[in-house]
């Protein structure tokens, strides 16, 4: 297909799926019926699903699993998690299973600060530009008080607004750094509405400003928005039980901590490690539908606040206490967004008893503990593919066409076997001639 097609927004969903599988598919009629197959039967519930983005021709679906057993804070919780990777529920359900026991997961919320900032350019005097500075804040505060009213009513709003100088990155490189409560909101359009009213009063009143030459008054706003940064937006989680305790497990303490120790210290491993404290996060942060790109982006940006890239989970052994634990901002909501559209997400927050942001904060640093111990257990034992593999199995016999007699013999032939493509597709090979 050489020519750009016109008008593809406006057409109907019918043609938009005819368009696509006539021109960039294969097979147009089992791609139609593919599209169509995905569908919710429900006519209410689609038509609700087509409109949370553009250009919707079907659903993609997610696994939506439970992850039982946490004990967080001395109150037990079942956590829901929207994710594909085999082994992500299985070994969450497992550590939780093993700190069940052990105490549980303790957790605690640092701050829930969150961020915009209004650059701007100014190559004037900046002394004058602080002094301006100085008698705007008010007005910038006055400015924005029917947009916060609602939120300081419920005890939320601005809580402050700095004026930053970073000239010395970029000439002329000035920031309106403003800090906000948002309670159980994520607050992206508040912030943003915020910002945004910052930005139109902060150029107002410089044109008036009697204090600035006449360039000076000329200040040039680049942008108003909201960031994904939040290091003030902070929760912890944490386990502790003796070393003996601990190693009943069969793990060694000593060797678990020098694995998180190496992800301190190496960028490489410590990629792969906080991926996989991610999968935990996205999974929950997934089914309870907020952004896990914007959460990703906020966490590494995290992991790299001294420099260099560096683990999100910490360990150690003093006097005779195993402690483990992590610190990751976690700008979450509760309430706007998909949280009261999209069906699964309500029954997710229902499954989580309807936590506030605080608990949601919480237990989704809960789960990327759990994932974290999970596997890192896994890595100074067995090694990471011998329980992988093992959940990875039912995705390789379907890739290889098994029949449900063939994976019932399968699954049983391989409880006790190492699981590897080679190995797999040797024994369906080998009941398939028998």
């Amino acid at each position: 297909m050489d020519t750009p097609v016109e008008g593809f927004s406006k057409r109907s969903k019918a043609e938009k799926i005819a368009y696509i599988a006539e021109h960039f598919t294969a097979d147009p009629k089992a791609s139609k019926k593919l599209l169509e197959q995905y569908w919710n039967p429900d006519p209410t519930v689609q038509k609700l699903h087509d409109e949370f983005i553009e250009n919707t021709i079907s659903n993609y679906y997610l696994p939506f699993a439970i992850a039982p057993n946490f004990l967080i804070n001395g109150k037990l919780h079942v956590i829901p998690m929207a994710i594909e990777e085999s082994s992500v529920v299985a070994a969450a359900s497992k550590a939780a299973k093993f700190w069940l026991n052990r105490g549980g997961f303790k957790t605690k919320v640092i701050d829930t600060e969150k961020v915009g900032q209004v650059h701007f350019i100014y190559k004037g005097d900046v002394r004058k530009l602080q002094g301006f500075f100085e008698k705007l804040k008010p007005k910038l505060i006055q400015s924005v008080s029917s947009i916060t009213q609602n939120m300081e009513k419920r005890g939320g709003g601005i809580n402050d607004i700095q004026l930053r100088d970073l000239s010395d990155k970029m000439e002329g490189y000035h920031q309106l750094h403003c800090t906000f409560e948002t309670l159980d909101a994520m607050g992206a359009n508040f912030i943003n509405s915020c910002l945004e009213q910052f930005a139109k009063t902060l150029k107002d009143e410089a044109a008036l400003y009697a204090n600035f030459a006449q360039e000076e008054k000329e200040i040039e706003i680049v942008m108003s928005i909201l960031s994904n940064y939040v290091p003030n937006c902070l929760v912890r989680a944490e386990v502790s039980c003796t070393v003996s305790e601990f190693e009943k497990g069969g793990v060694s303490a000593e060797k678990f901590v020098q694995a998180v120790n190496i992800a301190k210290v190496e960028p490489y491993r410590a990629v792969t490690h906080n991926k996989g404290i991610m999968n935990g996060v996205d999974a929950v942060v997934l089914a309870t539908g907020n952004d896990f790109r914007a959460v990703e982006a906020g966490v590494h940006a995290y992991a790299s606040k001294d420099g260099q890239y560096s683990s999100l989970t910490h360990a150690s052994i003093e006097n005779d206490i195993f402690s483990f634990w992590i610190e990751i901002p976690l700008a979450l909501g509760t309430v706007g967004g998909l949280t009261t559209l999209h069906p699964l997400v309500k029954l997710g927050l229902e499954i989580l008893q309807n936590p506030s942001a605080k608990e949601l904060m919480q237990i989704v640093a809960v789960a990327g503990l759990a994932q974290n111990f999970a596997a890192l257990r896994s890595l100074v034992t067995t090694g990471i593919q011998k329980g992988h593999m093992k959940m990875h199995l039912m995705n390789m016999l379907n890739q290889m066409g098994a029949s449900e007699s063939e994976k019932q013999q399968l699954v049983q032939y391989f409880k006790d076997r190492t699981v590897t493509n080679a190995s797999v597709k040797a024994a369906l090979e080998k009941i398939k001639a028998e």
